[in-house]
């Protein structure tokens, strides 16, 4: 697993893009699960976990390679100011983003709604 280990920022998140699909391809290929339909299955159950995962990985990836900017958890190494603080682009971003399933070997749709506040403002928050 260590071959993932890339930076939070553009390359890293293109690298992982690549290292995920080839090792879920591997998975598939190699998967062995033991035992029969007749049974509960945990070996089953474990096997279709990690593929999830492997799903999540990927598509939180794509999520964050979409997002130019940092704040709080997307965080972006080539978004921030000088002193690592957070550098947001509320204009871009203050939305919530839904990814939407389109077949296999399609690439997801983000789909996008801005998200409106009556009582409070968007701030800068600084975590030092």
């Amino acid at each position: 697993m260590g071959a993932l280990r890339h930076g939070r920022n553009r390359a890293g998140l293109e690298k992982a893009l690549e290292l995920i699909p080839a090792l879920r391809a591997e998975f598939w290929q190699n998967v062995k699960v033991p035992g029969t339909a007749a049974d509960l299955n945990q070996s089953l159950e474990r096997a279709g976990r990690l593929a999830d995962y492997l799903e999540l990985a990927e598509l939180l990836c794509r999520d964050a390679l979409e997002r130019e900017e940092s704040c709080g958890g997307h965080f972006r190494e080539e978004h921030q100011y000088p002193d690592g603080e957070c550098k947001r682009d509320d204009e871009k971003f203050a939305h919530v983003a839904a990814w939407e399933y389109q077949g296999e070997g399609q690439k997801p749709l983000r789909n996008v709604e801005p998200l409106v506040y009556e009582s409070v403002q968007m701030s800068v928050r600084n975590y030092k």
